[in-house]
């Protein structure tokens, strides 16, 4: 694409900013539905958008016929008015209108303007839309009865939720970036920003590969439906106008499938290499690491006022500037402590072997302790301390343990309906096996719903599965009591089985109620 090179050409110079507050001006107008302004209507408009230094109407006009040069206004004579004087005549008779290049000017320059101010945000809440928009669709077209301007406003929707998670994290990305590279003088600053920075992405990243792993399914049961239906159904909705050139439709379709393919690279390429969200998700953990990194760097900077590296930098700076090889030794000796001598006062653990008389150079060696060298203390050694017996911590940790597991199997074979029943029948439960249900039940829900809007999901162990399905408009809530409190939900039709389960359907609220009994 090439940008005519007039097209921005009134960013620069010094009539810049009354040429942006011209355009912006005009901007105005068109929202109030106003196409064409006079020199009066600009000079009004002006006052509006905030220009407030003096203007004469011949800056005025030439400014006008600048931006007419460059094609950014157009002009025309307007015959319907009457004009009394030939002033008035000057004044009112010429009509200036944007054209659409000088639209996509302006539009460029908000545009660059918004860019600059914003900081661009990772944000769940897209994702959700993204889903929802998308489970919308799928219903959308398995339904012949929901008209065609519905599916168009909600693929309408989906294109914006996802424009606006492209560029929010171009910006964020950018920001993120800069933000490693930054190093300030005030580290208290600093460390706040880059600690609250990896408590966001933190909280991005928590079940982002869920959420992702959901809108590649839900986009697998929009392309069951076909993407070109969706696309054909949209066109019919959009109700583009009629025009004398082209057909607009060829265009618009082939805008649909761009922003398709952009969809599905960022969750679900088709090519098979890696989505985009995941590598969204890689330089959200590395830029994780590395604020942590530098948090540690700031905190020891904090901590020690200086480094090893600038305390030996400081030592050569002393030994170039010592005046003599004198001060040089007494230099080394005071730095390195290699003229101290803390083992003068060690004998030798016979002292039969050493004479009196013998030069110390004919001595035996004495053994110095390396604890003396850093610490300058001697060694000593005592009495290894007992070996703890935990032989009764081990033998209590395997009985809980087994006490455990054996809970978890009797929540298991209570929860196991061996059949499809309805949520209800769990009357009474004990607190702990009702805990096992609602995780159940919520990593059911937690999964895309299949054609039949049914729920499947299971442990990370595969040992039990549960099937969910929505239940009947007529039904009631389910009502289960425990010893702790009464828990309400919509009354579904469960199905859980666990492995080596019971194949015979029986009623759990019953056998819950003989347990209790």
């Amino acid at each position: 694409m090439r940008v005519p090179p007039e097209m921005f050409r009134f960013t620069s110079g010094e009539r810049a900013e009354l040429y942006v507050a011209i355009l912006h001006a005009f901007g105005e107008a068109n929202e109030r539905l106003e196409t064409t302004l006079g020199v009066d209507d600009v000079r009004t408009r002006l006052r509006s958008v905030g220009w407030l230094d003096s203007l004469d109407d011949k800056d005025l006009i030439e400014a006008l016929g600048s931006l007419r040069d460059w094609k950014l206004l157009d002009v025309t004579q307007n015959h319907a008015e009457n004009y009394r004087t030939a002033d008035e005549y000057e004044r009112r008779n010429l009509q200036y209108s944007l054209t659409r290049r000088g639209e996509a000017a302006l539009a460029g320059v908000v545009h660059a303007m918004s860019v600059l101010a914003s900081t661009g945000a990772l944000q769940t809440a897209v994702l959700d839309a993204i889903a929802d928009r998308l489970g919308e669709l799928a219903a959308h077209l398995g339904d012949p009865a929901v008209p065609d301007r519905r599916i168009f406003s909600t693929l309408v929707e989906l294109e914006g939720h996802l424009e606006a998670l492209r560029g929010n994290t171009k910006q964020f990305n950018g920001a993120l970036q800069r933000l490693l590279r930054a190093e300030g003088a005030d580290q208290e600053t600093f460390r706040e920003v880059k600690a609250a920075t990896v408590a966001y992405l933190q909280e991005f990243t928590t079940n982002l590969e869920q959420r992702a792993h959901a809108i590649a399914n839900r986009i697998e049961r929009v392309e069951d439906h076909g993407v070109a239906l969706l696309h054909h159904r949209a066109l019919i909705g959009a109700e583009l106008p009629p025009t004398a050139g082209d057909d607009p439709g060829v265009a618009w379709m082939e805008l649909r499938r761009t922003r398709w393919e952009g969809l599905r690279a960022w969750f679900s390429p088709v090519d098979g290499s890696v989505p985009r969200v995941q590598q969204l998700f890689v330089v959200a953990r590395r830029a994780i690491i590395a604020l942590l990194q530098v948090l540690d760097r700031i905190t020891e900077s904090r901590r020690r006022s200086t480094s090893a590296a600038a305390d030996f930098r400081e030592l050569a700076r002393w030994f170039a500037a010592a005046p003599s090889e004198e001060d040089l030794h007494l230099l080394w000796s005071t730095a390195f402590g290699l003229g101290s001598a803390r083992h003068a006062h060690l004998a030798h653990p016979d002292p039969e072997l050493v004479s009196s008389s013998a030069r110390w150079t004919d001595a035996p060696p004495v053994e110095v302790s390396a604890l003396l060298r850093s610490s300058g203390r001697t060694e000593r050694f005592s009495r290894t301390g007992r070996v703890r017996d935990v032989t009764a911590v081990k033998a209590t940790r395997v009985e809980r343990a087994r006490a455990e597991r054996a809970a978890l199997k009797v929540a298991w074979d209570r929860l196991d309906t061996g059949g499809g029943i309805r949520l209800s029948q769990f009357e009474l439960l004990d607190h702990d096996v009702l805990e096992r249900l609602l995780d159940l039940l919520g990593r059911a829900l937690a999964t895309a719903p299949d054609r039949h809007g049914a729920h499947r999901a299971g442990t990370g162990d595969g040992r039990v599965e549960i099937l969910l399905k929505p239940p009947a408009a007529h039904r009631v809530q389910a009502v289960i009591r425990t010893p702790r409190g009464v828990f309400t939900s919509p009354d579904y039709d469960v199905e859980i089985r666990t492995a080596g389960g019971r194949p015979a359907r029986r009623s759990p609220g019953a056998a819950e109620g003989t347990a209790a009994g």
